[in-house]
């Protein structure tokens, strides 16, 4: 990959701005998918245990490695720890399992997958609740947590540590209390949740952003859509500067976020998306028409997470 593909994290770790988000995808569709985007020149996959998939995309980063296609070094890998494991004695435990359904002795980047912390109840399908119903938090400072995760580091398990869905100050804790500073924060950003001041702030800190929903996550289930939400790819300023690089909206709602230097893992099943959304090397915006998009912010988001 040449070098405008890769960002240098805080550690001086080199790590792909591209990759492909694989959340909400059978075996068949995931593994497709990793196939395509490998194929297509994608090194970046990022997964999580919550998303029960590991193991299939493990098959075929062995298959790849194996036929000789691929070497370790060659492709990184993003998973994320779970809730119910934020416990300083559990996050390795949550690693060494995703370690081992992935096949490899190290992920490239470990993510605390959400600030809040549950107990395991065995109840509630994905969130854990308590009998009565409701959300089985439980409080664990992150920074305790994060302890557990720069442990990680320290026994070669993960290259690089991070934060997901963080917000600025829960960012600025763990980076006072810390001795290994997140390298990112993966939070829905797009161009109507723009998250420029989360990400000025996170700049100053020395921590990235990487994006999800960077879309405007269209194929999400229908239970987490509302029926008189704003479609991205249908904004006419979207539309307009793809008409003008002869490229789709997908490809500028994501070189928009590239050309902000946010790292983004379009999601997709589709072959021929996943090698459409990969070609954004070949064009930037002006910065007055990143302006423009930058403008369209609408503090909008997608994914809404209250219980």
């Amino acid at each position: 990959m040449s070098a405008d593909k890769f960002i240098t994290f805080n550690n001086g770790n080199k790590f792909p701005r591209l990759g492909l988000g694989t959340w909400q995808a059978t075996k068949e569709q995931v593994q497709g998918a990793v196939r395509a985007a490998l194929d297509a020149g994608y090194r970046h996959i990022d997964t999580a245990f919550a998303y029960g998939n590991e193991a299939d995309i493990g098959e075929i980063l062995q298959e790849y490695m194996n036929n000789g296609k691929l070497k370790r070094e060659d492709f990184y890998i993003t998973t994320k720890l779970w809730i119910t494991y934020h416990e300083p004695e559990r996050v390795l435990q949550c690693l060494k399992k995703s370690l081992a359904s992935l096949k490899l002795d190290y992920v490239d980047l470990y993510l605390i997958h959400t600030p809040c912390a549950y107990q395991e109840t065995g109840v509630g399908s994905f969130w854990p609740t308590t009998a009565d119903g409701k959300p089985a938090f439980k409080h664990i400072p992150v920074e305790d947590t994060w302890k557990s995760m720069e442990e990680a580091v320290k026994l070669g398990l993960a290259k690089n540590i991070g934060v997901s869905n963080f917000n600025s100050k829960q960012v600025e804790r763990i980076c006072k209390s810390g001795t290994i500073k997140p390298v990112t924060n993966q939070v829905e950003c797009h161009a109507y949740l723009n998250q420029k001041n989360l990400q000025d702030f996170c700049k100053k800190l020395g921590v990235t952003i990487t994006s999800y929903g960077s879309l405007g996550s269209p194929g999400r289930p229908g239970n987490l859509k509302k029926s008189d939400e704003p479609v991205l790819l249908q904004d006419p300023l979207i539309v307009k500067l793809a008409e003008k690089y002869k490229k789709s909206p997908g490809q500028i709602c994501l070189r928009s976020l590239l050309d902000r230097d946010i790292l983004v893992i379009p999601k997709s099943s589709n072959p021929d998306r996943i090698v459409q959304n990969g070609q954004l090397f070949d064009f930037k915006l002006t910065s007055d028409e990143l302006q423009q998009v930058l403008a369209l912010n609408k503090d909008f988001r997608y994914f809404n997470f209250d219980q």
